[in-house]
C-alpha cells in the first residue's frame, strides 16, 4: 500500500467534503489550548467542540484565568460539548494540578493530569511539541483495521501495532485523514465505499465485494 499517497486522497477528499475536524484546524501550537481542546473533545462530535472552544478561548486565554474563573462559568461557557457539568469540574482540577503556565510535554507527565488518557496526551505531544506520534480515536481505530493495516480490538493496541508498520515520518498525519475521512467517507454505519477512491487498498471493501458475489 502506497501510505503517503492514500494520506494525501483521504485529506484532500476529507476537505472537499467539509469534514468537521478541519474546522478545529485553526487550532494553534498553544499547549494550553491544544490540551484543552482535547479535553473537550472526547465524546463530542468535531463541529460542536469547534464552536465551544471558540467561545471559551475568548473568555479563557491561559492556566491562571482557568483558574480564576468559577466552575458554573466555566460550565456554562463549555455547554454543548458532552458531558460538560463534568468536564469544568475536570479542567478546574487540571488548572490546580498544572505547575504554574507549563503543559508538560512527556506522555507520562501527561498522563498524570485529570481527563488526560493516551489519546488526548498523544494530541498534544503531536500538535503542540511536534513529538511524533499517533493519536487513536475510534475513527484511527475503524480506518486501520478497515484497511488491514492492523488486526486490533482496542485503540491502545492498534496505536501500538500502528507504529510497527506505518513510518515514522507520518505518524502524525495519521489522525487528522483518518478522523476526516472517516467522518466523511468511511464511517461507522453505511460507510460510502462506492465513493472512495482508496477501496483497491481496504480489506473490508474487498471483503464486502466477496460476499456480494456469494
Amino acid at each position: 500500500m502506497d501510505l503517503d499517497r492514500v494520506l494525501d486522497v483521504m485529506e484532500e477528499e476529507a476537505k472537499r467534503r467539509n469534514a468537521p475536524i478541519y474546522s478545529l484546524k485553526e487550532r494553534t501550537t498553544d499547549p494550553f489550548r491544544v490540551l484543552v481542546a482535547a479535553i473537550l473533545s472526547t465524546r463530542t462530535r468535531d463541529e460542536q467542540t469547534a464552536k465551544v472552544v471558540k467561545r471559551l478561548f475568548e473568555r479563557v486565554k491561559s492556566v491562571e484565568d482557568l483558574r480564576r474563573i468559577s466552575e458554573d462559568e466555566l460550565a456554562e461557557l463549555i455547554r454543548g460539548v458532552g458531558f460538560y457539568r463534568n468536564k469544568a469540574k475536570m479542567l478546574k482540577a487540571l488548572a490546580e494540578e498544572l505547575d504554574g503556565e507549563n503543559i508538560p510535554s512527556t506522555m507520562e507527565e501527561l498522563l498524570e493530569l485529570p481527563g488526560v488518557g493516551r489519546k488526548v496526551a498523544n494530541i498534544v505531544l503531536s500538535e503542540a511539541f511536534g513529538v511524533n506520534t499517533i493519536a487513536v480515536d475510534t475513527h484511527v481505530h475503524r480506518i486501520s483495521n478497515r484497511l488491514g493495516l492492523v488486526s486490533t480490538r482496542t485503540p491502545e493496541e492498534t496505536e501500538r501495532e500502528l507504529k510497527k508498520v506505518v513510518p515514522e515520518r507520518l505518524w502524525r498525519r495519521i489522525n487528522r485523514a483518518f478522523v476526516g475521512y472517516g467522518q466523511t467517507v468511511c464511517r461507522p454505519a453505511s460507510p460510502r465505499c462506492s465513493e472512495c477512491r482508496v477501496a483497491q487498498f481496504c480489506n473490508y471493501f474487498k471483503n464486502s465485494v466477496q460476499t456480494r458475489k456469494v
